[in-house]
């Protein structure tokens, strides 16, 4: 799984905010804007991605933690104890020493001396102390801690999402071709470094009488695409959007762009997002799924 992170007027009468922007005349309309709405639902949760405040890398040997100023790597005040433990990166073997007085905890239960998981091995380890967490990331060679805080500006600055309308011309149905042997679909991330993973071939799909493909990860069934198109940087996030789908049994693929989705970083500048390889950037102006998206301020700031 991939882990890796100002709208023009006339943008104002083509959507609505959320699943609003649905048709709901029919059945379809209604399963989109439920998706859409459930996609709201996640953000706006606990843990949720505009809970993510904080990106700390991390260098070999031992850094302090806490909201002290004396600390490496420090907390937002008032958000914790003056120091939680001593986080310490010896090759690739991370390390964490509990302040036990603070009270922090390793998923669930009271921290002491641990080697951490990062999220490359699968769900990371998680510091929780007061309202804040902490997760261990790795990118590449290096480890990162992310913080998340449920009491974030980001989270209370939430515009709500915005989408097109849905027209069912974008729910396109397509073909996979697998490669002729396993491959990694290479991403360059916006922190400079790279993510790969496997390749599960083109897709390959015809819009108004021309072909066009995208190359999809994973494995089994789940696809996961990155993809610019023409709409990018005007209507919609600039560096990419995302799109989930499933290959049936008889290697046809629903590409439904409607329910195409901004990545993490167009809500938050610490997520560590996957830019579309070059064979996913299509001149195509896919006018369906997530526009750009505003907080309330900048929403506040058009309508002034």
């Amino acid at each position: 799984m991939v882990r890796m992170m100002s709208l023009v007027p006339v943008l104002v009468a083509l959507a609505s905010s959320g699943a609003a922007a649905a048709d709901s005349r029919g059945s379809y309309g209604n399963e989109v804007a439920e998706w859409r709405a459930h996609r709201e639902a996640a953000l706006r949760s606990d843990d949720g991605w505009l809970t993510v405040t904080g990106l700390f890398w991390l260098h070999p040997g031992a850094s302090r933690i806490g909201t002290d100023p004396s600390n490496d790597l420090l907390l937002p005040e008032g958000s914790a104890p003056g120091y939680i433990g001593t986080l310490t990166v010896t090759g690739s073997k991370v390390t964490f020493d509990a302040e036990k007085s603070s009270g922090v905890q390793l998923n669930g239960r009271p921290a002491g001396f641990s080697a951490l998981k990062p999220d490359a091995e699968g769900a990371p380890d998680t510091l929780a102390v007061a309202r804040l967490k902490l997760l261990l990331l790795k990118r590449g060679d290096r480890y990162a801690l992310r913080l998340k805080d449920n009491d974030s500006v980001i989270r209370k600055d939430f515009g709500g999402l915005r989408w097109y309308p849905v027209e069912e011309k974008w729910r396109i149905k397509a073909r996979l071709i697998p490669p002729n042997e396993p491959r990694k679909l290479v991403f360059d991330t916006i922190i400079g470094e790279q993510d790969a993973l496997e390749s599960a071939g083109y897709v390959v799909f015809e819009f108004e009488g021309k072909q066009y493909r995208l190359e999809a990860a994973g494995r089994g069934p789940d696809l996961f695409l990155v993809f610019r198109d023409g709409t990018s940087g005007k209507t919609t996030y600039g560096s990419s959007r995302f799109l989930n789908a499933k290959v049936e049994a008889d290697g046809t693929v629903i590409l439904d762009f409607n329910k195409a989705y901004n990545p993490p970083c167009s809500f938050t500048p610490y997520a560590t997002c996957p830019l579309p390889p070059p064979q996913n950037r299509l001149s195509l102006a896919i006018t369906a799924g997530e526009l750009k998206y505003q907080s309330k301020q900048s929403l506040a700031d058009l309508h002034d």
